[in-house]
């Protein structure tokens, strides 16, 4: 049997620090504690007093697989993942085809076999057109449903007001919302195009995907969730005012829940003039006011955990005008040292960053003995060093893409490595081969 002791380490989990071991057998931790002794013929890694958290869990990414491989697949990008200490995903079902019915669903889980370096679980797809298979769907058969309530990917913009009724209402999983308001979207791009033809400035982009837009749809979501009791959890909120929508507290026991991604939390509308199309994204990068309340709600429980959102597009079709530049950005690989950065500026505290990336996501999904640095679960952690600094260059990213919105930015803390299901998936400069498993959920 394979075993690892990492010895001397800080390992941070559940609200506290200690400086012990962690002795892993296969794939799981077996022991922790302080002056472990490693068995005959363990392995044994110094963490030099460096980090130790539990690896990240990310809720939201956009893997491009299948059929948009162009700009990434299951294994470059959790290539990227693990480099950046996200140790389990969650991918979007907007590919193409769309994850919309429960063959494909079962062909997506196939195919990904063997080939993630990360450990995963997929979403299900909402439609128009597909209700009854989303009534089929059974529990864990997919990690929740997404519902996209704002312009989308093919077929997938859910707007048919019986239809969302029907979802809400029948659904058994977890459904999460993707949330603003087309017809609103729409108007604002006509009146953009009348005040500055094609060439909008990407300054722009946040008037257009407005607060109000996300406000409106926002709004529609956790209404419908109140009336039928439906568990929701929206994604990627980017406004002050839809913190009204959501109440701050302990995550166990609420049914309305609300995710931020890390970009959300820091960047704002500033910073379109030095990254532009860049940052585009969809729900938009807002206000310095509107992030900084973010980060607030973050740290009072108001918002439960943190994802990326990671959605890569090429270098080529970001250059073009704001109507032709897809919306989406890489961040699969520094959201953990853009966290640490902004603990680094007293904006949040270490253990809510654990907190919001590790054990919530794991209780909020139900996530199987992952998530936390707890003998009997699986060994999904990473090493920071909190003494070091990463400048992050575009000649460093991992993504099939090959460019980070971050290109330039020193974060703080530096990943020199990343464990999954006990396996040293990231060793500080190279990936090792794919170790990734499915998610399980109780």
């Amino acid at each position: 049997m394979a075993q690892l002791l990492i010895s001397n380490a800080r390992i941070v989990n559940e609200g506290s620090v200690i400086h012990g071991d962690v002795l892993i057998r296969d794939q799981r931790i077996e022991k922790i504690g302080s002056g472990l002794s490693a068995p005959a013929g363990a392995q044994v890694y110094d963490a030099a007093g460096t980090l130790l958290l539990p690896g990240m869990i990310d809720d939201q990414v956009h893997f491009r697989d299948p059929g948009l491989t162009h700009k990434g697949n299951l294994t470059t990008e959790s290539a990227a993942a693990v480099a950046g200490g996200v140790t389990s995903v969650m991918d979007m079902p907007n590919n193409n085809p769309t994850i919309t019915t429960r063959a494909r669903l079962a062909e997506k889980y196939a195919n990904a076999v063997g080939r993630s370096h990360a450990n995963y679980a997929f979403y299900f797809g909402g439609a128009n057109d597909n209700l009854e298979e989303i009534a089929a769907l059974e529990p864990g058969e997919a990690c929740a449903l997404k519902v996209f309530m704002g312009a989308s990917t093919g077929n997938m913009l859910v707007d048919d007001p019986k239809t969302l009724e029907g979802i809400f209402e029948r659904c058994r999983l977890m459904v999460v919302t993707h949330c603003e308001d087309t017809p609103m979207i729409l108007a604002n791009e006509q009146k953009a195009r009348e005040e500055f033809g094609e060439d909008v400035p990407w300054s722009e982009h946040p008037s257009i995907r407005s607060a109000e837009a996300c406000y409106q749809s926002t709004d529609l979501a956790t209404g419908l969730a109140k009336k039928y009791d439906a568990r929701l959890h929206v994604l990627h909120l980017t406004t002050a005012r839809e913190l009204s929508f959501f109440t701050p507290g302990p995550l166990a026991g609420k049914r309305i829940t609300v995710e931020a991604c890390i970009h959300h939390l820091f960047f704002s509308e500033e910073d379109y003039a030095t990254r532009g199309s860049l940052i585009k994204c969809n729900p938009a990068i807002k206000t310095a006011k509107d992030r900084e309340a973010l980060v607030r709600a973050v740290m009072e429980d108001r918002i439960d955990v943190i994802a990326t959102d990671h959605a890569p597009h090429t270098l080529e079709e970001k250059q073009g005008t704001y109507f032709k530049a897809p919306s989406g950005l890489p961040l699969v690989q520094h959201p953990l040292l853009m966290g640490m950065e902004l603990v680094r500026r007293k904006e949040l505290d270490l253990h809510t960053l654990v907190r919001k990336t590790s054990h919530a996501v794991a209780e909020l999904f139900g996530v199987k003995e992952r998530g936390y640095i707890r003998e009997g679960y699986f060994a999904d952690l990473v090493l920071i060093d909190d003494e070091a600094s990463t400048l992050v260059r575009n000649e460093d990213a991992l993504y099939k893409v090959g460019w980070t919105p971050l290109d330039g930015e020193t974060l703080h803390g530096r990943i020199k490595a990343t464990w999954v299901n006990g396996h040293l998936a990231w060793d500080g400069k190279t990936v090792s081969s794919p170790q990734g498993e499915r998610l399980r959920f109780i």
